[in-house]
């Protein structure tokens, strides 16, 4: 195996948004025997480093941007069961697999606590990385372990001890400069197949129901600012809720929901996103704080 370059990547092209201008580069590891040389690779090619996993989190600005892009994809990520007990089991998992391919795992082998999170469209590293969450679940309570790998410190496996998880935050006990995450442990409550298929099948008719699974979107762009009082609604009430500019606009299903319809542009997407913060600011007090990662950071 070997590190994949990709010269000036469009992040339009790689994200679920598709907005975004050309990157200095996109270094793709197929495997944990290519991370040694990956330290070396991005010092050379210069620009910020940005961790991309399935791109469904990502508001990249239009234009060359200065980033160097970093993606774990291995070939064949998978699954397996590690440990067996008779209320939990542990599983390992690669960050490279798409959320949804875990979540139906998980489902079919009777493991719950995770169901929520079914239709997200990222990796399980991006998933990770911040805790991602939906209906009242998140990845981090049933975290048990996670593999990354930094410069300062090669691939190695964290307990809890190594890290905390927060509110669409993962943060490492000892910081690094950049990190990849490789793997995960999880320990899920075995609740039987019949029970979590329930819950999957009610969670994904209340996502269809309520948000544009189907549309170019990069998820809920906003965090809920407190408890109690959501993002979406906050919107709702400034009026938000299907206004457009350009070819970008607020979902009519879900306020939250950014939307590229086809010919958008992040410059639009941006001019949106402050219009609507200064309104909701105005109208009820609080200030909205982007879940979505902006490419480069402002």
């Amino acid at each position: 195996m070997a590190l994949t370059i990709i010269e000036s990547p469009l992040l339009a092209e790689l994200t679920t948004l598709r907005l975004g201008g050309n990157a200095v580069a996109l270094v793709r590891a197929s495997g944990s025997g290519d991370l040694d040389a990956l330290p070396e690779t991005l010092e050379k090619l210069g620009g910020t480093i940005h961790v991309l996993g399935r791109g469904s989190n990502i508001l990249a600005k239009d234009g060359a941007i200065a980033a160097t892009l970093v993606q774990f994809d291995e070939a064949e990520p998978a699954m397996t069961m590690e440990h067996e007990a008779k209320d939990t089991a542990v599983v390992h998992v690669s960050a490279s697999l798409s959320l949804p391919a875990l979540v139906r795992k998980l489902v079919a082998a009777g493991l719950s606590g995770l169901e929520g999170l079914l239709g997200v469209p990222g990796s399980v590293g991006g998933a990770v990385a911040m805790n991602a969450g939906a209906f009242g679940c998140e990845i981090g309570t049933v975290l048990e372990a996670v593999q990354i790998f930094s410069p300062e410190r090669g691939l190695e496996w964290l307990d809890r001890d190594g890290f905390a998880t927060a509110y669409r935050a993962f943060t490492l006990t000892r910081p690094v400069s950049w990190m990849v995450v490789t793997a995960a442990r999880l320990r899920l409550p075995k609740t039987g197949a019949e029970a979590t298929k329930a819950a999957a099948d009610e969670a994904i008719a209340k996502k269809k129901a309520a948000q544009p699974l189907s549309a170019w979107s990069a998820g809920c762009v906003y965090k809920n600012p407190a408890l109690g009082v959501a993002a979406g609604w906050l919107l709702d009430e400034a009026g938000f809720r299907g206004k457009t500019l350009g070819g970008v606009g607020f979902s009519e299903k879900h306020a939250n929901f950014l939307v590229n319809y086809g010919k958008g542009t992040s410059t639009e997407a941006f001019e949106l996103l402050a219009m609507a913060e200064e309104a909701v600011a105005e109208r009820s007090g609080y200030t909205l704080v982007k879940e979505v990662r902006v490419w480069p950071c402002s």
